[in-house]
């Protein structure tokens, strides 16, 4: 954000965007385009709430943390919506993407991403399984997969 905040750069990318194209972003490009800056410490990718944390805002009302299951990370995301739990949390893995057009996304690659919004999603169901409480949420999603940022839920198409 020090390098591309309020810059000719941010303009355009946001000119790109309002314009109907497409920005990507792998690692730390896709953390930034959520409007929470997930591990933005200028000292340390350990910590989730650093001395930087806002995003350009791209994508609203989400954190975004990556490399999640390459890192054992899954756990991580719960150290920024204890304290912003009005944020959607999702982390990407390595060699996944979330495709977003308008409040919907879509999974691809070969990995999984993880969301955490307070609620468990299974295609086999959840009646008999045994969940922790809905602050320590969180299920998977694998390519196909889509979802509604707005409603909060998996977009079942079957």
């Amino acid at each position: 954000m020090d390098a591309y905040a309020g810059t000719k750069a941010e303009a355009l990318f946001w000119e790109v965007l309002n314009g109907g194209g497409v920005i990507g972003g792998s690692s730390a490009g896709a953390t930034i385009q959520g409007s929470y800056l997930a591990r933005g410490d200028t000292q340390t990718n350990q910590i989730m709430m650093g001395d930087h944390e806002e995003g350009f805002g791209f994508v609203k009302n989400i954190a975004i943390d990556q490399h999640v299951i390459a890192r054992n990370r899954h756990f991580d995301m719960f150290d920024i919506l204890q304290n912003r739990p009005e944020l959607l949390g999702i982390s990407i893995d390595e060699g996944t993407a979330v495709v977003v057009q308008q409040n919907e996304f879509e999974i691809i690659g070969r990995s999984y991403v993880i969301i955490y919004d307070g609620t468990f999603w299974s295609r086999e169901g959840s009646d008999l399984k045994t969940l922790p409480g809905e602050d320590q949420l969180f299920y998977f999603l694998r390519s196909g997969d889509k979802y509604d940022m707005k409603e909060r839920r998996v977009i079942d198409d079957d």
